[in-house]
């Protein structure tokens, strides 16, 4: 109460005139100037805060790439250097003294230094950045700077100081890092609206590019990560905000059944790893039986297939489902002059680079200034003892008479110095020793002023030449620290992934036909086949329409549905098949098309669109097999014959939106299938693109051929293995790989390699006698077997290049050895002949790897066969796509008759560069030809209708008639085959029974 009343008392006393500032003055109050609102305070303080955790805390620096914590960290442990190791909780402890955010981020930054291998020299449990493991405490783990850091870090004379945040202490503003430390390192942080990410480079990359910007050549650098693994950098962006890193851990098949990996994507750890997998199993995603983790010094996690899963398969579902594979979005911000830049990696170089010469030129001028200061007062101390300029000194009784009598003693002698002597020179001369007078030596004296010169000279070169001096730094920085530091990740282009084609089909998918629903959940509804939780579904109607659609537990499509299946995009080999009613002129058309493109969701009219169109008939072949249907037509008065058999197979595939030909104008009552034949599509045509290592059909690399059924590829590989496999796009090859192509039985393989307990060179030749999907040797299970070379060539040849240094083969001149001439094809596992005994350099090929000459019973091309891969069948026409237009009619009937409507002529392009005429199939001839396109030798039986079919309403005639006698052309004589090349046993013809058409008559069968 007492300090209340003072309280009044003393406001009673203000003077009015400074309670008239407190008045309103025209009813608003006065602010005093001195306040702030707390809007400025939140607006200035934030700001503050922001700065200050941007400049000093979570974005590192450009001249010496370290985050201040960092910075400080190395200066403390230089304080501490003494070349023993140090406790880290010591070096924490001294830290502190420069940062005052706590031991935690500090011992936490030091760990992360030292796990980056490159600064610091760990002893004790530091962690493992494999397994995500941490450090043991800091009381239990030692440190100190490396012999690198000591090189490139450190150098006080061009250091700039600062106060510490006590100012108790001086730290550096940079350190003086000569070296692009923050490329080789990486950092990542995040600030207040700002953050960074930068990936760690190559060492030696580092180095070979710095160069390359001191001589003017294009600067190129990727990143390099300690993990290893596989990454592609085509959208790297520089490093710059926006690019984008996938990086993959690399997966090797060790058998069928178990797949290892054996290096792990940076960012991740083994366990982080393993529990992805462990989700993408529990998700149904990828089947698996177990895992294994036996990751120690070098990553090694096993993975154990379930039955009946693919190891190719499942190593690109690892990748699409898994964090085997991880996208990195690189961010580059650094810290230039206490403003944020955001700067490429190759800018960012250019500037260490630059930096570091800025800073050896600084440490040689200053030197040059030592070395001057050094001859000067060498000279000096010369003139002083040699010309006894000390004894002048003895008479003189104040010490300024001695400074005076010493400056006037050598004025005499020092007009070759280079500046003026100084008080400090005579003072210093005043300090010499009597002993070291009494033993002052003129020739060492002379030597040592001498190797100052010299020095003194060489310092002057190096500065005018500073380019040149730098590179030859750089030079010897990787010639002393850069073993061991080669590249780890491998650089590589990925092949996108299509998830739908590699995730286990985990689910069913059912229909229900009446209510119109389809999913897979639907479990009292009709199973279709299996499906994932990804796939698309394309179902079609009894309207004649068809829609794809995401698959789901339940989805409602639309009722009427006649087939639900799912689809695959891009599927070219699935032809359908479609008879259906046009609406306006009531004519039936018939069409073969493959679905390989839409818009989901979207409906599609496979017929014309009219009004009063219908379905008659729907099918749809896996493989494009040919089917024969019969038409049954309504009866009409003038319709004598009210059946016929139409054969799909010969229609040509277009596109979904083509018309068709017309297959009658008669009505039709209903269509059944008769029969279902081969398949008319032409053999599978497989490239391999050697920058992806994929094969693909979409003509990109290397033409392997065509392939069917069992058709195989042929691998082989530098360590004397060979590998059979089959041609789904989905195969992996490893990365030893050195030659590809398709493998024919008949064919034979030679190999030279080096015996090492022999010590000489054999030559075999073998053809493949385990088939089954696995790397198999074909060398002789000797410790130290070396492969020279191998080749599938026809005629294979190699050169024997002879060891010049040595006595016995200086003289021999290389020589050339057909191996077909010299040894004959025998067992896989035989040793071979002796090719060379003495010494050579080199046994290389005279060709490629795969020959120059073909082999005489390579197999042509079937071009007769459709392909809807090829252009004649649908990919050039315009109506493909998402095209909702209709396409015209293939063609007009010439009558009225069902007959001349279902059998039309059809056109076929010609194809390009294939000297064969392909021949017109019509209703007065047709031709059917069956071959054996192993040996090239065929029967061809050509059947032609002698009666032509009267084109008028009140007549129908057969679709078959009357059909002559075959006439069976001569079996061309076997080809003559070398005896040193294994013999081909003769095929025999195959006979093929055609039954396409229904006919009394016993001349329509075939023998």
């Amino acid at each position: 109460m007492a300090e209340d009343k003072n309280h009044e008392e003393e406001e009673k006393n203000i003077p009015d005139s400074e309670n008239d500032e407190k008045k309103d003055v025209n009813g608003v109050k006065k602010v005093d100037e001195n306040i702030i609102s707390l809007d400025g305070l939140y607006e200035n303080w934030f700001l503050d805060y922001a700065s200050y955790v941007i400049l000093e805390r979570a974005v590192p620096g450009l001249k010496d790439g370290m985050k201040p914590v960092q910075r400080r960290i190395l200066h403390s442990m230089k304080e501490m250097e003494d070349g023993r190791y140090n406790k880290v909780a010591n070096i924490i402890g001294n830290t502190m003294k420069y940062h005052p955010h706590g031991d935690a981020s500090i011992g936490d930054a030091l760990v992360q230094l030292g796990q980056k291998e490159l600064l610091i020299d760990m002893q004790g449990n530091w962690g493992n950045t494999l397994t995500g493991d941490g450090a043991a405490a800091p009381r239990y783990i030692e440190a100190r700077l490396s012999k690198f850091a000591l090189h490139v870090a450190f150098n006080a004379k061009t250091t700039e100081w600062l106060t510490s945040y006590d100012g108790r202490n001086k730290e550096p503003e940079d350190l003086p890092m000569k070296f692009p430390l923050l490329l080789a390192q990486g950092a990542e942080g995040i600030a207040v609206g700002l953050a960074c990410k930068i990936l760690p480079h190559n060492f030696i990359e580092l180095i070979d590019n710095s160069i390359n910007h001191l001589r003017g050549k294009k600067v190129e650098i990727f990143p390099d990560f300690l993990t290893g693994g596989m990454a592609d950098f085509s959208n790297y962006n520089d490093g710059l905000r926006g690019g984008k890193v996938r990086v993959r851990a690399k997966i090797n098949k060790v058998d069928n059944k178990t797949l290892s990996i054996t290096e792990i994507p940076f960012g991740t750890t083994t366990s982080s790893l393993i529990d992805s997998i462990l989700r993408a199993n529990e998700k149904g995603k990828i089947k698996i039986r177990r895992i294994d983790d036996n990751t120690a010094a070098e990553a090694e996690i096993l993975i154990h297939l379930a039955s009946n899963v693919s190891p190719d398969k499942l190593i690109d579902a690892l990748y699409a489902f898994t964090d085997c594979e991880v996208s990195i979005s690189p961010n580059s911000t650094v810290i230039d002059k206490e403003t944020p830049r955001f700067l490429g990696m190759s800018e960012i170089l250019k500037n260490n680079t630059d930096n570091t010469v800025r800073l050896l030129k600084l440490e040689l001028e200053i030197r040059k200034n030592e070395l001057e200061e050094q001859w000067h007062f060498s000279s000096l101390e010369r003139i002083f003892i040699e010309n006894k300029v000390y004894s002048l000194i003895e008479e003189e009784e104040t010490w300024e008479g001695v400074i005076s009598a010493i400056d006037n003693g050598l004025k005499p002698f020092i007009k070759h110095l280079k500046r003026e002597v100084t008080r400090d020179d005579i003072i210093r001369l005043t300090e010499i020793r009597i002993k070291r007078i009494s033993k002052f030596d003129k020739f060492k004296a002379d030597e040592i002023i001498q190797k100052i010169e010299d020095e003194l000279a060489q310092v002057i070169y190096n500065i005018e030449n500073i380019i040149e001096f730098s590179v030859d730094y750089f030079k010897d920085l990787k010639k002393r620290f850069g073993e061991g530091k080669e590249r780890r990740t491998e650089i590589r282009i990925f092949d996108n992934i299509n998830a739908s084609k590699v995730i286990i089909a985990n689910e069913k998918l059912y229909v229900d036909y009446k209510e119109g629903f389809i999913g897979y959940k639907l479990r009292k509804a009709e199973y279709v086949e299996d499906c994932s939780e990804i796939d698309d579904v394309i179902v079609f109607f009894d309207s004649g329409k068809m829609m794809v659609t995401k698959v789901a537990d339940k989805k409602f499509v639309g009722k009427g549905i006649i087939h639900a299946a799912v689809w695959k995009r891009g599927d070219k080999r699935k032809i359908y098949h479609v008879i259906y009613k046009d609406g306006k002129s009531g004519n039936s058309y018939m069409k073969r098309f493959f679905v390989n493109s839409i818009t989901r969701d979207k409906e599609y009219d496979l017929t014309t669109g009219k009004k009063g169109s219908k379905l008659h008939y729907f099918s749809a072949h896996p493989n494009g097999e040919r089917e024969v249907v019969t038409i049954h037509l309504k009866a009409r008065t003038h319709l004598k014959k009210l059946k016929l058999d139409v054969d799909l197979g010969e229609q040509l595939i277009k596109s979904r939106s083509a018309k068709g030909n017309i297959v009658s104008k008669e009505p039709i009552s209903k269509v059944v299938q008769k029969e279902v034949g081969g398949s008319t599509l032409a053999a599978r045509k497989i490239w391999f693109d050697d920058i992806v290592g994929r094969l693909n059909d979409d003509q990109r690399g290397k033409f392997l051929g065509q392939f069917r059924g069992e058709d195989k590829i042929l691998t082989l590989y530098k360590n004397g293995e060979y590998r059979l496999s089959n041609f789904d796009l989905t195969t992996h090859f490893e990365d030893d790989m050195i030659h590809i192509e398709k493998w024919n039985p008949e064919h034979a393989i030679s190999a030279v390699y080096y015996d090492p307990e022999k010590e000489i060179h054999y030559a075999k030749r073998f053809v493949c006698e385990i088939t089954t999907d696995r790397r198999v040797p074909f060398l002789p299970e000797v410790e130290g077997v070396e492969l020279n070379v191998v080749t599938t060539a026809y005629e294979p040849e190699v050169s024997i290049v002879y060891n010049k240094l040595l006595k016995a083969t200086k003289s021999l001149p290389d020589r050339k050895v057909r191996l077909d001439e010299f040894i004959d094809v025998k067992g896989m596992k035989s040793i071979g002949n002796q090719l060379e005994k003495l010494k050579t350099k080199e046994i290389i090929l005279t060709h490629p790897i795969g020959g120059d000459t073909p082999w005489p019973d390579e197999e042509e091309p079937d071009d007769e066969d459709q392909n809807p891969d090829d252009g004649e069948n649908g990919d050039d026409h315009p109506n493909d796509g998402d095209d909702d237009n209709n396409g015209g009619d293939d063609g007009q009937p010439k009558g009225d008759s069902p007959k001349s409507d279902a059998v039309k002529e059809k056109p076929v392009p010609e194809k390009k560069n294939s000297p064969k005429k392909l021949k017109a199939k019509s209703v007065n001839e047709n031709k059917i030809e069956t071959s054996d396109n192993l040996e090239n030798s065929s029967k061809k039986k050509e059947i032609s209708n002698s009666d032509s079919i009267k084109d008028n309403k009140d007549s129908a005639v057969s679709i078959t008639d009357i059909l002559p006698p075959i006439e069976e052309k001569p079996k061309p004589a076997p080809r003559k085959r070398s005896l040193s090349r294994r013999p081909i046993k003769d095929k025999p013809a195959r006979e093929v029974t055609w039954d396409l058409f229904s006919s009394n008559n016993s001349e329509d069968k075939k023998e």
